[in-house]
């Protein structure tokens, strides 16, 4: 089913929000908190929540279809969006953060901030690159090197949910 997804953005001053428009196959879309400045995508699961920082959103919305889980596209790691997560916290059992940045001090470890703020007990999953040295060479082939692309996003949490 292709659906069209609404991109709201919230800027500041502004009364009215932005509207971009862009297919992907979608369930069902969320309603942005006012004031939210995060957009959202989604491919409504039940289990699973994947939200995507930055350039990780296609390949999490290529996980997110195949694995019938919700996709958030996390535009901005600060102010961290806590109403959304919020949200998704209390509608799916695992929430997966997918960056292109070192996990250790990253976009996962600010969800996972925002879940003790809110005195929230989740299981999280933090995607991202390892605390090393990764060589230069083709983007696309360095992400699948470190499970970064859409199939190494559906091992990683299917390694650590149950069917």
């Amino acid at each position: 089913m292709i659906a069209r997804i609404v991109m709201l953005t919230q800027f500041m001053g502004s009364d009215k929000p932005s509207a971009r428009f862009r297919m992907y196959r979608v369930l069902r879309l969320f309603n942005l908190s006012e004031g939210s400045r995060t957009s959202m995508s989604a491919i409504n699961g039940k289990k699973v929540a994947i939200l995507a920082f930055g350039a990780m959103l296609k390949p999490a919305l290529e996980a997110g279809e195949a694995l019938d889980a919700t996709v958030a596209n996390m535009r901005f790691i600060k102010p961290v969006d806590a109403k959304l997560i919020q949200e998704l916290a209390s509608s799916h059992d695992l929430l997966v953060t997918v960056e292109e940045h070192q996990v250790m001090g990253g976009a996962g470890s600010a969800v996972c901030e925002a879940l003790a703020n809110l005195n929230i007990h989740k299981r999280v999953l933090l995607l991202g690159l390892p605390d090393r040295f990764v060589d230069h060479g083709d983007p696309g082939k360095l992400l699948a090197s470190v499970g970064l692309d859409g199939q190494g996003i559906q091992n990683s949490i299917r390694n650590v949910m149950p069917e």
